[in-house]
């Protein structure tokens, strides 16, 4: 049966699995997600930073390398908490073990709101975008991160545990509940299109500042046939917004 997000990741084998994985050279998220973010939020100099999703908080640990004010990362994830906490021990920043659903957000707290690859895993954005909203001060910056709608459109075309040579985007407009095999296990994920992220943005009240797809770039590239085929088809959708004055 599948399991949703915080869920998902709390099953042994599949945490084991994602944790051996992030450690791989030429990880999609070091070579193109991560890059694509830090373009659109660097510097972090005295912000208040919170991180919806967080995972390990492994770049909470280098916000605040970097002058980070202040940094609190929410996960419902009980494994990935954990590991969370692992990682900032040391240092000022927390962790919170609860769903970003269900989190209470403290009005005007943050100066930026990251939500990194955890949106498709929520059924209902619009409660979560509001709450985002009204964390946020005046002139604070909302940066996301979701699997691209033409890879959570349809899977099809891809055997679990096999190299994908064939993308098949089918179903794009019949948003909503998608299952997959992943890691392991079986994953649910909701399906949403460009448009959709884009005007649950704008109903919310946040101003559009930039929209990228993460763009290959070579120098982040150990192998160059990696890179080569990651220039076949954006795997990710990044959006940038922030509160008006």
């Amino acid at each position: 049966m599948e399991k949703a997000g915080p869920n998902f990741y709390d099953d042994d084998e599949v945490f084991a699995t994602y944790m051996r994985h992030r450690q791989r050279t030429d990880t999609p998220n070091e070579t193109l997600e991560k890059p694509a973010i830090l373009e659109l939020i660097v510097p972090v100099a005295n912000k208040r930073i919170l991180d919806l999703g967080c995972g390990d908080a492994a770049i909470g640990k280098e916000f605040l390398h970097h002058g980070a004010a202040s940094y609190i990362g929410v996960e419902g994830s009980q494994k990935m908490a954990a590991a969370a906490i692992q990682m900032l021990t040391g240092t000022s920043g927390r962790v919170i073990p609860q769903t970003i659903e269900d989190w209470s957000y403290p009005p005007e707290a943050f100066d930026l709101v990251l939500a990194r690859l955890v949106l498709h895993y929520v059924a209902d954005l619009a409660p979560v975008f509001n709450n985002v909203f009204q964390t946020l001060a005046a002139r604070g910056q909302f940066v996301f991160s979701v699997e691209h709608p033409v890879i959570t459109s349809c899977d099809r075309g891809w055997r679990a545990g096999t190299l994908r040579q064939d993308w098949v985007v089918d179903d794009y407009f019949s948003t909503g509940v998608r299952v997959a095999d992943w890691l392991g296990g079986t994953v649910q994920k909701y399906h949403r299109t460009i448009e959709d992220y884009f005007h649950l943005l704008q109903t919310t009240g946040f101003q559009i500042e930039a929209l990228r797809e993460a763009r290959p770039q070579l120098n982040h590239f150990h192998d160059p046939q990696t890179y080569e085929r990651r220039k076949r088809i954006p795997l990710f959708l990044i959006l940038s917004a922030h509160k008006s004055a």
